[in-house]
């Protein structure tokens, strides 16, 4: 090749690679260090277990190159994780996984921190609630298990729930009202625990998520009365005893007018670019196509609601209304 035609070539090779540098898209975003995924709540309860069932699928179909740790910032009933949240502004390697506390925790605390000070993800689900006895007490229905409570002495049954003037215990009071009667609530820090305190007798009843109790369902240790829901659940599948999800009558059916679903979402810090939530969005999305997560689902019983964007949000803030009133009838508002 002549030196002109060499000079020609290299020119054209040039003019083709600044061509390129300026048409090929920029790389999508994704994170550069580790993710921190926080669990506004004590380990072995329904957020926890989902956040780590999270972090295993996505490391297991290696769906994000850089690593993810679940951390579980309890205190101050979750109000530990989301102050954290809220002083990570424009951080986009910080995840926090949400329940209802999103709204229990600020209201009956006082807690400085808002959901709106957050950056809506994802609703992953909705989570259920039932109520759960001992395999060995005389309770059969939801009917037997109301009819004790009002001949006995007023606080002399007792209830565990997660945390205090949280969702459990609001469902405590509720079914108080409804049956005219009266508990003794007993708070414990998490689902694991309330689970493993019905099985030792040291409550008598509890209202656990589905997920936080079907392992002491399969052992045959817990009987589930009623589920908190305006119809029953969808799993066909035999859990325990023959029996599946969907044999729990609603508690309504059972004459216990009370319904009551639990957020299981996902918010990252305020300020955050709209990149980075796209990433997240997307990776969840890829999430929920595993069968590990099918069976969590299937597990737990949850009611597999999806939303993003400002349905999300704006699903998220009549859920925050909602909780206002209903704290506000329970008595558990800070400024009570």
């Amino acid at each position: 090749m002549t030196h002109t035609l060499r000079s020609g070539a290299l020119a054209a090779m040039a003019a083709t690679l600044a061509v390129s540098l300026y048409t090929t898209p920029a790389a999508a975003w994704e994170p550069t260090r580790t993710v921190e995924f926080i669990v506004p709540a004590g380990t072995g309860g329904g957020a926890d277990q989902m956040a780590r069932m999270i972090q295993g699928i996505i490391t297991k179909h290696k769906l994000m190159k850089q690593s993810m740790v679940v951390v579980n910032k309890a205190g101050g009933a979750g109000g530990e994780g989301f102050l954290e949240i809220k002083n990570s502004k424009g951080n986009p390697n910080r995840l926090v996984i949400t329940l209802s506390n999103l709204f229990t925790t600020p209201l009956a605390t006082g807690i400085p921190v808002s959901w709106k000070e957050m950056t809506p993800v994802a609703m992953l689900a909705l989570d259920e609630f039932v109520l759960w006895v001992n395999a060995e007490s005389p309770y059969k229905t939801a009917q037997e298990f109301v009819a004790a409570v009002k001949a006995a002495p007023a606080g002399q049954i007792k209830i565990g729930g997660t945390g205090s003037k949280q969702e459990d215990q609001i469902i405590t009071v509720a079914l108080e009202k409804a049956i005219g009667g009266k508990f003794t609530y007993v708070p414990y820090k998490g689902g694991g625990e309330v689970a493993v305190q019905l099985v030792g007798k040291h409550v008598d009843a509890t209202v656990n998520n589905p997920i936080e109790a079907v392992a002491q369902w399969r052992a045959g240790k817990v009987r589930p009365l009623c589920v908190f829901d305006g119809k029953p659940l969808s799993g066909k599948e035999p859990m325990a005893g023959g029996k599946s999800w969907s044999d729990i009558p609603t508690c309504k059916s059972q004459g216990l007018d009370i319904e009551y679903l639990m957020l299981r979402g996902i918010f990252m810090p305020a300020g955050v670019p709209k990149e980075a939530v796209a990433f997240y969005i997307d990776l969840l999305k890829k999430v929920r196509e595993t069968p590990e997560w099918a069976q969590l689902m299937k597990d737990g019983a949850f009611n597999q609601s999806f939303m993003t964007g400002p349905e999300y949000a704006k699903w998220v803030e009549n859920e925050e209304k909602r909780h206002r009133d209903l704290m506000k009838e329970a008595g558990f508002l800070a400024t009570n």
